[in-house]
């Protein structure tokens, strides 16, 4: 048997073990229900900026208003998921990846 077969039957092993499910398991129980949560907030800014003109033109402070606001905290949202995301992969993620890698390295040698 190559080399190379021997790699892919690893990676396949690998793939096919609770441990890796259980990792794109977190990952995913992660990403979806984050990923939808903002596309609505992105969708009701959109939405509001298009149908609710009235609203979004509502002066706060000065010269901000609320679509400026929310435009802003579009930023600040995208910011705060990612900041969330890093820390849920170094606590989640991480550790079960390094082992499956650490794993894969040592029947490599």
């Amino acid at each position: 048997m190559t080399t190379e077969a021997t790699s892919s039957e690893k990676y396949l092993e690998v793939q096919r073990s609770a441990e890796f499910a259980g990792l794109r398991r977190k990952l995913r129980n992660f990403v979806f229900p984050m990923t939808i949560a903002f596309f609505l907030w992105y969708a009701l800014y959109v939405l509001l900026s298009a149908y609710a003109r009235g609203f979004m033109s509502v002066k706060i402070v000065g010269h901000i208003n609320i679509a400026l606001l929310f435009g802003l905290l579009q930023f600040v949202t995208t910011f705060l998921i990612a900041w969330y995301y890093s820390r849920y992969a170094a606590k989640e993620l991480d550790p079960t990846a390094d082992k499956i890698k650490a794993e894969l390295d040592e029947a490599a040698h």
